[in-house]
C-alpha cells in the first residue's frame, strides 16, 4: 500500500468496518462513534488517549472507545501502517451481555488499554479482519469476536486441552451433535448455544473446555473427516469439497494439507488407485 493511503475495505460482517492505512499523517484530536481495535503492522506512533499519552509499535494492539478523544502522529520520519476494525456499539454491547455469565443486565464495555503488546490478541484481530473482508465462517467470526472482547478486557478462554475427566456435559453433547450430524451445515454460536441451553460465550467456553477445540476448529476437523470419506468413495475433489462444507476445492486443499501433510489429490491417488 503506498504511503498516504487509506483503504476502507468492504466488510461482509454486519456492523463492522475494516480500514487499512499506511501514512505519515498526523491526526488532530477527534472522536469516533464506534469501538475501534486494530494492529500496528509497521512503524510507530505516539497518541493522546483516554488513558493519557501512549506509544505503539509493530505488533501492538491499538484501541479506541466511542467518544474517546485521541490523536496520532508518527514517531520519526517513517510512515506507520495499521489494520483497524471499527465495531458498531450494538455489536459490542450485544456480545458484552454474554461475557459475564452471572450478570446479563445493563451491558457495558470499554477497552482498557489504548496500546498494548498482546500477541495472541493481535493474531485474533488480524484473523477477524481477514474474515471480515473475505467469506466469513459464522462459527469462526462469532468465536473470534467474543475472544477478542474477552482478551481486550483481561479475560480469556480456557486452554484448549480436553477436560481431564474425559466426560462431556450433556449440554455440550447436544451442541457437538449439531456438528457431528451435519458437518457441512452453516452453524453459529447462537445455534450451539440454543442446543446447549447456554449463551454464546458460555457455549464457546464449555465446548472448548470439554473437547479441547473451539467449535469452529472441531467443525473443520469433522468436515475434513467427511471429505476423506467422500474422496475414498470416488467423488471428485471439487464435489467432495462442496459436500463437506468448504468454500471451494482450494479451501479444502489448504486445510487438508495443513492437517494431514498430504494434499487431497495425493490422498485420492493412494486411497483410490483405480
Amino acid at each position: 500500500m503506498p504511503t498516504g493511503q487509506f483503504l476502507m475495505q468492504r466488510s461482509v460482517l454486519a456492523g463492522v468496518q475494516a480500514v487499512a492505512a499506511h501514512t505519515r499523517h498526523a491526526f488532530a484530536r477527534h472522536t469516533h462513534d464506534q469501538f475501534g481495535i486494530g494492529v500496528m503492522r509497521l512503524g510507530a506512533q505516539v497518541s493522546h488517549s483516554g488513558r493519557g499519552q501512549v506509544q505503539a509499535g509493530p505488533g501492538h494492539v491499538i484501541t479506541v472507545n466511542p467518544g474517546e478523544v485521541h490523536d496520532g502522529a508518527p514517531i520519526g520520519d517513517t510512515p506507520r501502517a495499521w489494520q483497524m476494525l471499527y465495531l458498531d456499539p450494538d455489536v459490542v454491547l450485544h456480545a458484552a451481555l454474554e461475557l459475564d455469565d452471572a450478570d446479563t443486565s445493563g451491558a457495558s464495555y470499554e477497552f482498557e488499554h489504548p496500546a498494548r503488546h498482546q500477541p495472541a490478541l493481535a493474531r485474533d484481530v488480524l484473523r477477524l479482519y481477514a474474515q471480515a473482508i473475505t467469506d466469513p465462517t459464522p462459527l469462526a467470526c462469532d468465536a473470534l469476536l467474543l475472544r477478542i472482547l474477552a482478551q481486550a478486557r483481561g479475560d480469556g478462554l480456557p486452554q484448549t486441552s480436553a477436560d481431564a475427566s474425559g466426560s462431556v456435559p450433556a449440554s455440550i453433547r447436544h451442541a457437538r451433535a449439531l456438528i457431528d450430524d451435519d458437518p457441512a451445515a452453516i452453524l453459529s454460536l447462537a445455534d450451539l448455544g440454543g442446543a446447549s441451553g447456554l449463551s454464546r460465550y458460555q457455549a464457546l467456553r464449555a465446548f472448548t473446555r470439554a473437547t479441547g477445540m473451539t467449535p469452529h476448529a472441531y467443525q473443520i476437523q469433522r468436515r475434513l473427516l467427511l471429505a476423506r470419506q467422500l474422496i475414498r468413495r470416488g467423488l471428485t475433489l471439487a464435489d467432495a469439497a462442496t459436500a463437506s462444507g468448504f468454500a471451494d476445492q482450494s479451501h479444502m486443499t489448504r486445510l487438508f494439507t495443513r492437517t494431514y501433510g498430504v494434499s487431497p489429490r495425493r490422498y485420492a491417488l493412494a486411497a483410490c488407485p483405480d
